[in-house]
């Protein structure tokens, strides 16, 4: 974990503490570092864009949309100048965010800020088992569909799909140096253009069946406004889980892995 890693350092100056990295090799390259930003900012949560758009209407869906761009944006410009400290040229390079809050404002904001980054990771995780176990359940309803007919009962639960979801990423997580494997965010990164495009052909074709452009300044109407108030709240909530680009822009910075120099 990157906060245990970042307080198990020996004690010294600060300075000190990230001279490891120095003598470290980084064999990433522009293509794994391109690979990884793809994967962050076109992420799962691109696939709650449209529905959330939907919601909100076509003057605060697009309005959203862009204050979270302007906030990623301008938080992106701001961790990249803590990369390499307090020189940012010659300072001592930074990898992770951890790294960072250490060497700028301290061990203590670093425990604090661990504490709040490690949250965030929470919420995000949840967020994924949230989403996945939603496009089974989908899945599952289409093909449904697809063999009994539209007027078939076709309602399933979503608990099973998160329980294997979890299991699939315990399986997972135990295989050693996976974050050295740079062809997995390559197909991360074909994945995410993948289902991207999937959505704005199945968007267009709808256009083209319905021969006009659906929907409306205030979004999909409700029976009540408390219905209306959680639709918007969600809707925003989704939007601001498709922007989690700030958050690892620290670790994808080196351009990919870092391995340890052999000799």
């Amino acid at each position: 974990m990157l906060v245990q890693e970042s307080f198990e350092l020996e004690n010294g100056s600060v300075e000190d503490d990230n001279l490891q990295y120095e003598n470290e090799i980084r064999t990433g390259t522009v293509w794994t570092g391109i690979a990884h930003i793809i994967t962050a900012v076109i992420g799962a949560g691109v696939l709650s864009l449209a529905w959330s758009t939907a919601q909100l209407g076509w003057i605060a869906g697009p309005g959203v949309l862009l204050c979270f761009a302007v906030v990623t944006y301008i938080s992106a410009s701001l961790i990249s100048d803590c990369y390499r400290s307090p020189d940012p040229v010659t300072g001592t390079r930074n990898p992770s965010y951890m790294d960072a809050v250490r060497v700028i404002l301290g061990r203590k904001h670093a425990w604090f800020c661990g504490f709040l980054q490690y949250i965030s990771f929470y919420g995000v995780g949840i967020a994924y088992v949230i989403t996945t176990s939603t496009c089974m359940r989908a899945i599952q309803k289409s093909n449904c569909y697809h063999k009994k007919g539209h007027k078939a009962n076709c309602a399933y639960g979503d608990h099973i799909f998160m329980l294997l979801f979890g299991v699939i990423q315990i399986v997972l997580s135990q295989i050693p140096d996976i974050h050295d494997m740079a062809w997995l965010s390559i197909v991360a990164a074909i994945m995410s253009f993948s289902y991207a495009f999937i959505g704005l052909g199945l968007g267009f074709s709808k256009v083209v069946e319905n021969e006009n452009i659906q929907g409306s300044i205030r979004g999909v109407p409700t029976d009540t406004v408390a219905q209306k108030i959680w639709l918007i709240l969600q809707a925003v909530g989704d939007i601001a889980f498709a922007y989690p680009y700030s958050i690892i822009l620290l670790e994808i910075q080196p351009l990919g892995t870092i391995h340890q120099e052999t000799s």
